[in-house]
C-alpha cells in the first residue's frame, strides 16, 4: 500500500495541494477526479517523487519515499505522465522494451522479451509492434506508452490521464486492462482521470479533489454522491444506478 499523509505543495505562496491524505491499496484501482486546477497531477507527482512536496509524507510498503533509492523505486513504481515526447525514432516494441530497463539495464533476457510480449498482448498491439511511433495515430501511441508501463512490472502503477487521445473503444479496453492488472495481478493502479463515469464504472476507490484539497475519499459508492459531485464541480448532478454502477448525469442540466 502507498499512504499519503498531509501532502502539501505551494507555488508563489499559493497552495496547489494542501494537507492531502490518501491511500493507494494493492489489488485495487484508485481514480483521482476533480476539475482542472484541482491539484490531481501534482498529488500524483509528489507521490512518485517527480515533484518535491513542501510538507507531508509518502510511505510505500511502510517505507518513507525519501528512503527509496532510484533503482529500487523503479522496480516498485511505474509512472506514465501526461505528456510523453520522444524525439528519437523508435518502434513500438523498442519503446515497450524501455519498461524493462530497471530490471535488465538494457541487456534484455529471454524473460524480459517474454514480459514485453505479454505487455503487447495485454494492450492488443502486437500487430503494430514493428511500426515506428511517428507512424501511429495518437490513440495507438498512447496504447504503446501504457504497454511500456505494464512491461515495467511494478506493484504500483501511476497513470496521469491515460485516456488522452483514445476513442471510446480503446478507452474501455484500457480501463478493462487496468482493472485486470489490479484485480488479477494484485497491483495498485492509480489514475488521474477526467471522465467521471469511467472512474465510477472501473474504480474501486475514488479521491475527489477541488482547489488543492481532498474533498472526499473512499469506495466509489461512497464518493459518487450527488452532494459531493455538485460540490466538486459546481454544477447540478443527477446520479442514477445502471447495472450496479453509479452513472453521473450532467449534460444539459
Amino acid at each position: 500500500m502507498i499512504k499519503l499523509t498531509g501532502l502539501s505543495k505551494k507555488y508563489n505562496d499559493a497552495f496547489v495541494v494542501k494537507n492531502a491524505d490518501a491511500l493507494f491499496p494493492l489489488g485495487e484501482v484508485t481514480s483521482i477526479i476533480g476539475p482542472n486546477g484541482a491539484g490531481k497531477s501534482t498529488l500524483l507527482s509528489m507521490a512518485s517523487r517527480l515533484t518535491d512536496s513542501d510538507a507531508g509524507e509518502v510511505l510505500i510498503a511502510g517505507k518513507p519515499l525519501s528512503q527509496w533509492d532510484t533503482q529500487s523505486l523503479s522496480k516498485q513504481l511505474a509512472v506514465l505522465r501526461q505528456s510523453n515526447n520522444i524525439n528519437m525514432r523508435f518502434t513500438v516494441r523498442e519503446l515497450v522494451a524501455f519498461g524493462r530497463f530497471p530490471h535488465s539495464q538494457g541487456r534484455l533476457t529471454a524473460e524480459d522479451n517474454h514480459i514485453i510480449d505479454q505487455a503487447l498482448n495485454h494492450l492488443d498491439i502486437e500487430y503494430i509492434q514493428d511500426k515506428f511511433l511517428d507512424q501511429l495515430s495518437g490513440g495507438q501511441r498512447q496504447m504503446a506508452f501504457i504497454a511500456m508501463v505494464v512491461a515495467q512490472d511494478t506493484d504500483y502503477i501511476f497513470l496521469d490521464e491515460p485516456l488522452n487521445n483514445l476513442d471510446i473503444k480503446h478507452s474501455v479496453e484500457i480501463m478493462q486492462t487496468l482493472r485486470k492488472l489490479a484485480h488479477e495481478m494484485k497491483k495498485a493502479v492509480v489514475i488521474v482521470i477526467h471522465d467521471i463515469n469511467f472512474a465510477s464504472c472501473y474504480s474501486d476507490n475514488i479521491i475527489a479533489m477541488r482547489r488543492g484539497e481532498v474533498i472526499a475519499s473512499g469506495k466509489t459508492v461512497e464518493v459518487i454522491q450527488k452532494p459531493i459531485m455538485e460540490n466538486i464541480y459546481n454544477i447540478p448532478f443527477d446520479i442514477q444506478e445502471v447495472n450496479g454502477k453509479r452513472i453521473c448525469m450532467y449534460y444539459g442540466m
